[in-house]
C-alpha cells in the first residue's frame, strides 16, 4: 500500500521548486536592461521602468514590485477602476497602495516559484504599470464582467452598510 501511495505522490513530489535568491537575481539579470542589488533586494529596469525584487529566503516570501503614480494625483474613478481590474484583468498582479504610492505588485512563496514564473511576474508587473489608468491590466487576457450587473447593482444595495 505504501508503494502505490509513494507511486501517486512520487510526480506532485517532483515538481516542487527550490527557487533560491542567487536564481532569482540570474532569472531577473536575463530580463533587465540594468540591475543593482542590495542585501534581499533586487533593482532593475525593463524599458526605463523601475522594477523591485525583495525577498526574505527565511520567510520563504518574494514580490516583485513597480512603483506607478502618487495618490494624490488620481481621482476616484482610477482607484476603483485598479479594484475592478484586481478583479478582471490584473490576473496573478494586484495593484496596491502604500505609502501613499499606487504600486503593481506579484507576491509569491520564493522557493515554489519556477522560472518561468519569474520571467512572467516581471512582465506582468511591468504591463500591469504601464497600462495603469488605460486598461489596467497585466496581459492580454480579461476575466469577463458580470453579464446581469443590474442584479448585482441590486444585491449590492441590499447589503447591509457597517
Amino acid at each position: 500500500m505504501r508503494f502505490l501511495l509513494l507511486l501517486f505522490f512520487l510526480p506532485f513530489a517532483l515538481q516542487a521548486q527550490n527557487m533560491t535568491p542567487e536564481r532569482l537575481e540570474e532569472l531577473i539579470r536575463q530580463e533587465a536592461d540594468s540591475v543593482q542589488t542590495q542585501n534581499n533586494m533586487i533593482q532593475f529596469k525593463v524599458n526605463q521602468s523601475v522594477l523591485l525584487c525583495i525577498y526574505d529566503a527565511n520567510a520563504n516570501r518574494m514580490r516583485i514590485i513597480s512603483p506607478i503614480v502618487e495618490r494624490s494625483a488620481l481621482e476616484e474613478k482610477d482607484l476603483l477602476n485598479a479594484l475592478v481590474a484586481n478583479f478582471h484583468s490584473a490576473l496573478d498582479v494586484r495593484y496596491a497602495l502604500s505609502d501613499e504610492i499606487i504600486w503593481s505588485v506579484y507576491t509569491h512563496p520564493l522557493q515554489q516559484l519556477s522560472d518561468a514564473q519569474v520571467v512572467d511576474a516581471i512582465q506582468q508587473v511591468y504591463a500591469a504599470a504601464l497600462t495603469f489608468g488605460n486598461t489596467f491590466s497585466s496581459t492580454g487576457m480579461i476575466f469577463p464582467r458580470s453579464v446581469n450587473s443590474r442584479r448585482i447593482k441590486k444585491e449590492r444595495d441590499s447589503v447591509r452598510k457597517f
